[in-house]
């Protein structure tokens, strides 16, 4: 979603404490003004438009919060709300690693469609100014704030977008013990939905694979230039094409060795990944394909932007006879040392 695009139409914020002993419920609408959408809208579009952001679906019979929104009518904007933040607040009152949050539920139009957006702001501590009025005049302090929210630059780790005529539904969120288990409590106690992975997980299983592959089937010196291979095939077709199918990128990493190919397809089936497609949207996910990062055994490291190292001009990977590697940058121009 493009943030200048979204139109908020009601907002609502509830206190969910669960040291105060109960939820504060607002029994009416937020009054806002520009900037507070702007700070909204920015929320809503990093949702939507990050690769944290997994499509679930509503376990339709077992799912409280599907049953309210099946009921969803604008003039029971309030009491629907109040309704989703109870439920929130129950499982939360019930486990104390979930942490404290102000829970904006916000009502918006997009593209011709309507949705509601749940987001969970988990309290920030930061330090600010409070000023004590003494007998012999004020006196400046500075204390530690615990219950402030998230700027607009920060990422929640736990909301919701729901698309209202169909209950489409978009989630991320971060695991929390729940009776001594890291678990998903927004998607499996609260939402009550089942989700497919991320593009950023998937991405990363890709990733993984692959490495796990070519390390059981190069040797060392060899597996280096085949690692490096790897993700310089993933970046192009990303920058290329804006993803990949995961059978294709098979083909062309593991081209010259299809017993290798088979391998990651065994993996990618454990998944049920072999045709997945995957086309990360955030420019976090890919930044770390931008380039190749190298680590010696002596300590050294090496950042080189992708375009230098497919540029033979600039560096070259020399396997010695004794099967070490050197590496040579080439027509340097200027160098110049950072303290």
């Amino acid at each position: 979603m493009v943030k200048e695009d979204i139109r908020i139409k009601k907002v609502i914020v509830h206190i969910m404490d669960p040291t105060i002993g109960m939820p504060v419920l607002s029994d009416t609408e937020l009054e806002y003004g520009s900037e507070f959408a702007d700070f909204v809208k920015e929320h809503i579009a990093k949702i939507s438009s990050g690769d944290d952001a997994r499509e679930c679906r509503f376990y339709k019979e077992e799912s409280e919060v599907c049953h309210i929104l099946e009921q969803y009518a604008d003039e029971s904007f309030v009491d629907i709300s109040k309704d989703i933040a109870t439920l929130l607040y129950d499982i939360m009152n019930s486990n104390i690693d979930i942490p404290p949050a102000d829970l904006l539920i916000v009502r918006f139009g997009y593209d011709a469609k309507e949705y509601l957006a749940i987001l969970k702001m988990n309290y920030k501590a930061f330090y600010t100014h409070r000023t004590m009025a003494l007998e012999d005049g004020n006196r400046n302090e500075i204390i530690r704030h615990k219950s402030l929210l998230p700027s607009e630059s920060q990422r929640l780790t736990e909301a919701a977008l729901i698309r209202l005529d169909d209950l489409a539904l978009w989630c991320i969120e971060k695991k929390y013990e729940v009776n001594g288990e890291k678990t998903h409590y927004f998607s499996f106690l609260f939402l009550k939905c089942s989700s497919h992975l991320s593009h950023k997980s998937k991405l990363s299983i890709v990733s993984k694979a692959v490495e796990s592959i070519q390390k059981e089937g190069y040797g060392e010196a060899e597996r280096f230039v085949k690692q490096m291979e790897a993700k310089s095939i993933i970046q192009e077709e990303i920058e290329e094409k804006g993803g990949f199918t995961v059978e294709e990128i098979a083909e062309k990493i593991f081209e010259e060795k299809p017993e290798l190919k088979i391998a990651f397809q065994d993996k990618m089936e454990k998944y049920d990944m072999v045709k997945e497609e995957i086309q990360p949207q955030s420019e976090n996910t890919v930044r770390k394909y931008q380039s190749q990062h190298l680590y010696t055994d002596t300590g050294i490291e090496i950042k080189i932007p992708m375009e230098q190292y497919k540029n033979p001009k600039s560096v070259e990977f020399i396997t010695n006879p004794d099967g070490t590697v050197s590496v040579l940058i080439k027509n340097i121009e200027h160098l110049e040392a950072k303290l």
